[in-house]
């Protein structure tokens, strides 16, 4: 294999292989990128002439990756945040700053808090976009892999390389259809109940149950759903019950009737975490400034919140 001529490397074939690499196709490449597909298969046929390597190859009607193209994906990634900080060298400007900013979030945390942040971004830096993906249970390879550069999340990752702070906290509420049934009078009435929860992984246990199971409660848990927006349809003509942060009343749940827990639930925290090559980073310590400042009207005087 021929070396790399690394003169005929610029930021626009990196971020091409970046963007192929996340997309795993050229359309969708090509809309992130906002060129056409021609134009993607053009710059892509350069790199592979300069990289000697097909870097990418039809399986079924789609494309994988080489080993080669993810072994220099990872390198292109920390080529363009030095390109960026080069950028930046004179002081960070967020009016001039042109990125796409991957956040990943549960739909609990992306509909509360990233809409005022998308908000504030079109406002004040024009030329970030920001993308949401799910977080699922959190992922510490994700945050070294720079598979998103910010990740919300309850249980944040640990690591000697995994950085946090913490955005709020909430407490749990019993949701249920007030049409339905009535809020539960007691521990016995709750526990005799049926309970709809939110699991985002086979087989992995809720906090809530985890510690439940610790102070001896077992909840009967009929449904099971991967998010918090399917709860309302399963709990409405229904005696079903959800136990739930209490910011979702308002939003998600609105229109439910809901109670304090008659059983001891911990307190929820919510959690913004990021990698240590961030951490000096003056782009990304404004994003998070900027994510802080604008949750805060959100959460401010909403009911139900622990302080």
């Amino acid at each position: 294999m021929r070396k790399i001529d690394w003169s005929a490397l610029d930021g626009t074939l990196l971020r091409l292989l970046v963007t192929v690499l996340e997309t795993g196709s050229i359309t969708a490449a090509a809309l992130r990128l906002g060129v056409t597909q021609s134009a993607v298969s053009h710059l892509l046929n350069n790199l592979r002439a300069i990289t000697g390597d097909e870097l990418f190859v039809k399986s079924g009607r789609g494309i994988v990756a080489t080993a080669r193209a993810e072994t220099l994906g990872a390198e292109a990634r920390e080529l363009l945040r030095q390109l960026e900080r080069f950028a930046r060298s004179g002081g960070f400007d967020p009016a001039r700053w042109q990125t796409t900013v991957t956040i990943a979030a549960n739909d609990f945390q992306r509909d509360l808090l990233l809409p005022p942040l998308a908000n504030r971004l079109r406002v004040e830096a024009p030329g970030v976009r920001l993308r949401v993906v799910p977080s699922g249970a959190p992922s510490v390879e994700s945050l070294r892999d720079d598979a998103y550069q910010l990740m919300i999340s309850p249980r944040p990752p640990e690591g000697a390389d995994i950085f946090q702070k913490r955005l709020f906290q909430d407490r749990y509420r019993v949701f249920f259809d007030g049409a339905a049934r009535e809020a539960p009078k007691n521990r016995a009435e709750y526990l005799a109940a049926e309970h709809i929860t939110v699991l985002y992984e086979p087989r992995r246990r809720l906090e809530i149950d985890r510690h439940l199971s610790a102070k001896g409660f077992e909840r009967r848990v009929s449904v099971m759903v991967p998010a918090f927006g399917a709860l309302p349809a399963f709990i409405r003509g229904t005696a079903l019950l959800a136990t739930v942060p209490g910011l979702l009343a308002p939003y998600t749940l609105a229109g439910l009737g809901h109670a304090r827990a008659p059983v001891p639930c911990p307190v929820l925290s919510m959690y913004m975490v990021w990698h240590a090559r961030y951490q000096q980073d003056p782009a990304h310590g404004w994003l998070r400034q900027v994510l802080q400042s604008a949750a805060a009207p959100v959460l401010a005087g909403l009911p139900h919140r622990a302080p």
